[in-house]
């Protein structure tokens, strides 16, 4: 008698095995510095945090930009800077008359470029001055919103700058070539199928995308030199990536001034026209308990195959600092 064989899902298990592998190899840096995960661990939008008020009279509001920057983010991912709850802020602090300026706490290597661009065209409607206070990290899409700031104040070790875009792309070809799959794909033009998993990109896929990421890249360059009163040629000399710490991003103009929270805050309230001790009005994303529960009994933590090789699939273009 012949030797059966293994049905077809067990023979193909060490093929998705490898690639689920793969997959969470190549995901855990964009997890970590793109959010993904924030979309897949969330049940719904998470609801903006209430504000704290600390003193009297005129007050300064403090709204922190912590995390990767995404559109929107879950209750259970606390390390995503969620762009339509920090917008909702923005607007509040805005539309509050006893609101006379905003400190704009940023801790954050960027993130989506419709979400950096989002927060960044809500900071420019406001009327009242705006500081920025950065900490640690406040690099690509975190400085693109901070600059057009009436002042930027960088402690002399934070990292920043990293005027860039980034946009990545994974191929199992060879994975699939190994195992012996192969796929075909029916497609209306020979670019809707690019950026697929399933085949490596070609000469003319990567000279196409190029020239989108330099369009946004150009952009970026333009909104740094108008925010900064900087010569775009000097602003395009700085943009090739790199970060600069506090000291350094101070003398070449990307900053005003080192210092701390502490130091921001004075100069809000100086900006303001509050004398004295500022009043302070800061406002929080903490998921209350609620929002924990329905986050956690939204769905599985664990994304399917399918979502796993969707995501692995979209063309992503981020202003990140891409390091780990």
């Amino acid at each position: 008698m012949s030797e059966q064989q293994p049905p077809r899902g067990a023979r193909m298990a060490p093929f998705w095995g490898t690639v689920l592998a793969m997959a969470a190899g190549a995901l855990l840096p964009v997890l970590a510095c793109g959010g993904v995960l924030a979309a897949l661990l969330a049940a719904g939008s998470v609801v903006p945090g209430a504000a704290r008020s600390v003193g009297s009279g005129p007050a300064v509001a403090i709204i922190h930009v912590r995390g990767v920057i995404l559109s929107s983010a879950g209750a259970l991912d606390s390390s995503a800077a969620n762009a339509q709850s920090i917008i909702e802020h923005i607007r509040d602090a805005s539309t509050n008359e006893d609101v006379r300026a905003i400190l704009l706490r940023v801790e954050s290597p960027g993130g989506s470029v419709v979400a950096s661009d989002e927060i960044y065209h809500a900071l420019n409607q406001v009327e009242k001055p705006i500081v920025v206070s950065m900490g640690e990290l406040a690099a690509s899409g975190g400085y693109y919103i901070s600059a057009n700031a009436d002042w930027i104040v960088a402690t002399p070790n934070t990292l920043t700058g990293s005027i860039g875009v980034i946009s990545e792309f994974i191929s199992l070809e060879g994975l699939l070539n190994d195992y012996g799959v192969s796929a075909t794909t029916i497609a209306t033009g020979k670019r809707k199928d690019f950026g697929s998993l399933y085949r490596n990109m070609t000469d003319d896929e990567k000279v196409y995308w190029q020239a989108t990421v330099n369009e946004i890249f150009a952009s970026f360059v333009d909104l740094v030199a108008a925010g900064r009163k900087l010569p775009r040629a000097q602003v395009q000399a700085l943009a090739d990536g790199s970060v600069y710490t506090g000291r350094q991003a101070l003398a070449n103009g990307l900053v005003d001034e080192l210092g701390y929270q502490q130091e921001a805050l004075r100069k809000a309230a100086e900006l303001g026209g509050i004398t004295g001790e500022p009043r302070t009005i800061e406002y929080s994303d903490e998921p209350n308990w609620l929002q924990l529960l329905q986050g956690f009994s939204g769905r599985s933590a664990l994304p399917s195959r399918a979502e796993v090789l969707s995501l692995l699939s979209v063309p992503a273009l981020q202003m990140r600092w891409a390091a780990p």
